[in-house]
Order: C-alpha cells, then sequence, then structure tokens
C-alpha cells in the first residue's frame, strides 16, 4: 500500500566502512536508538541490502509501523532512480536498484524510498535541528579524507543559481594550481607534518600531541589556513550568513578555526561546529523524507527537495 502521512520514518547514513540507521520522528526530527554496523564483509549486493534490511528492523523495533526510509549516500550516485554510480567504493552496488529490491523486503512501494547525497543530508540536519537552522543562507562542509558541501536558501537545498558551484560542490573547484580537496583534507593535515618531520602519523594522533609537537600545530594551522582561503574565494558570490563545519576534523576546531576566520575577508559568516555530529546526517534524512511526504503521499519520488539560488 501506498505511504501516508505519518509520525516516524527510518533512516539511514550509508559511510564508507560502517552504516548507521535510526528512526527518526517528524517531530522535531528526532533520533531513536542508533544502530550501526560495519559493511558485510560478503561484497555483494545482496548481502548489502541484507544488512540494511536488517539494521532498520532492529532500529524501528519497539516503534511500530514507519512511512519509508531515506538514506543518505555518498556520489556519484543516480538518486531519482535510487541507483549507485560509484566505482571507486562500494563497486558490488554499481548498477543496482536499491530502491526496488530495498522496498521489496519491506514489503512498500518503491515511492517510500528516498536516497540524497551525504553532504546534503548533513546540512538538512542541521537546518533541521541544529546550528542551521532558521538561517536564511547556510553552506554546509564536511572535512574528513575529503571535502563535502551542500549550499541551502531559506531551509532548501540548492546546487545551481548565483554564487552556487556545479552541483553544489566544491572540493573539485580549483584552488593554487590544485583541486580544492588536495589542500583541504586529512591527507593535506598528514602530509604537511611529513613534509615537515618526514614522519607518517594519522590525524587523530596529531590532534593529541599538538601540545607538545610544533610540528603538529602547525600542520593544523596550515590546514585552518587553506579552509579559510579557500572557502574565502568559493563563497563569495554565494554569500552565506553561517558556515556550518561536520566531520571528524571539525571536533577539534580550536586547532584550525581561528587561522581559518582570520582567511575568510570576504565573506561575511559564522563558522558554527555541527551540533548533531553524527547524528547530522540521519535526522537530515528525515528532514527530506518529510519535506517531500508532507506534499505528495502517494505521488512517485524523483529528486530530493531543492531549487535554484536566487
Amino acid at each position: 500500500m501506498a505511504a501516508s502521512l505519518g509520525k516516524s520514518a527510518l533512516v539511514y547514513d550509508v559511510g564508507g566502512s560502517h552504516v548507521a540507521a535510526a528512526v527518526c520522528f517528524q517531530d522535531g526530527y528526532r533520533l531513536g536508538p542508533v544502530v550501526s554496523t560495519p559493511h558485510p564483509g560478503e561484497e555483494t549486493s545482496d548481502a548489502f541490502v541484507t544488512m540494511l534490511h536488517r539494521i532498520g528492523v532492529e532500529a524501528r523495533s519497539g516503534f511500530g509501523p514507519v512511512e519509508g526510509a531515506a538514506l543518505a549516500f555518498p556520489g556519484p550516485f543516480d538518486f531519482a532512480a535510487g541507483v549507485s554510480r560509484m566505482t571507486h567504493k562500494l563497486p558490488f552496488l554499481y548498477g543496482i536498484d536499491l530502491r526496488g529490491e530495498l522496498a521489496a523486503l519491506f514489503g512498500w512501494q518503491p515511492s517510500q524510498v528516498r536516497f540524497l547525497l551525504d553532504s546534503a543530508a548533513f546540512l538538512m540536519g542541521e537546518i533541521g535541528a541544529g546550528a542551521a537552522k532558521g538561517v536564511a543562507r547556510a553552506v554546509g562542509i564536511t572535512l574528513g579524507t575529503g571535502i563535502g558541501s551542500a549550499f541551502s536558501v531559506d531551509g532548501r537545498l540548492v546546487t545551481s543559481g548565483p554564487g552556487v558551484p556545479p552541483r553544489g560542490e566544491v572540493w573539485d573547484l580549483p584552488y593554487e594550481g590544485r583541486i580544492l580537496e588536495e589542500s583541504v583534507s586529512t591527507r593535506a593535515i598528514k602530509g604537511t607534518y611529513e613534509r615537515i618531520t618526514g614522519v607518517k602519523r594519522e590525524v587523530a594522533e596529531l590532534a593529541r600531541i599538538v601540545d607538545t609537537d610544533p610540528a603538529a600545530a602547525e600542520a593544523f594551522h596550515e590546514f585552518g589556513r587553506h579552509l579559510g582561503r579557500a572557502l574565502n574565494g568559493a563563497l563569495a558570490a554565494f554569500a552565506p550568513r553561517v558556515i556550518v563545519l561536520g566531520g571528524g576534523i571539525s571536533r577539534s576546531p580550536q586547532l584550525f578555526l581561528p587561522a581559518a576566520q582570520q582567511e575568510l575577508k570576504d565573506v561575511q559568516a559564522e563558522f558554527r561546529v555541527s551540533k548533531l555530529l553524527d547524528n547530522a546526517a540521519l535526522a537530515g534524512a528525515g528532514v527530506e523524507f518529510f519535506s517531500r511526504f508532507a506534499k505528495q503521499q502517494t505521488e512517485p519520488i524523483d529528486e530530493p527537495t531543492q531549487v535554484t539560488a536566487d
């Protein structure tokens, strides 16, 4: 049967090594207990879809029926069709009708299953219940092995329009002779430290020793300078009021944010660290699900709610 407007939905955050799931309640986009699991050892689409179904059933246990599901996925991904186009990660999902297979396991109509980009889900979560709530123009930036981005106007995602880079993505914009991601990522921090010391160390370790290791402090400071300088160029035309930072690096803002703020000379925006942290994309998937079902409960779903920036 087709979905009717309800109070809860399953939400998923599909990462590079783990998947998290929870029930999201429309009232305030509150989350039930989060279930997290590593990717299955058997790298097949059947095993992956079965895992999604299993943790979804576990997450909704005790909550009764839900109205469907929304999944935050990395790209490239055909979000309208529910089909992965990734070849560099999760290659066994390439070309698989995830919407149809997941709907069949839950006994739903395909229109009850939604997909959206993970960085967009992050920003939507912060708009719905976090650091960007009530902000007219916001940008979400996730910092990790790469840099993810999303843009919003009046609480809705935008992927084109004045000041918005193609697809709303900044990772591949030109920056100092390379692409932006080469200078603003965990590998950039590790690369700076190795260049100074000749030693390879992980970012988490560098964050722990920054008070006693000047090279670690310099690696984070240089990362902050590049982050601020890159965003100053990439975001000036869009003129956001708030830039929300997420991802693992954002949990140590004192190490890089002062340097970033100093470089943000042409953008009158406030840096804010995610309030929802690991749960932002889950809440954002709920925002996306209910924003669509509040308007159309039974018509086929085509693409995430988004508009062109004015």
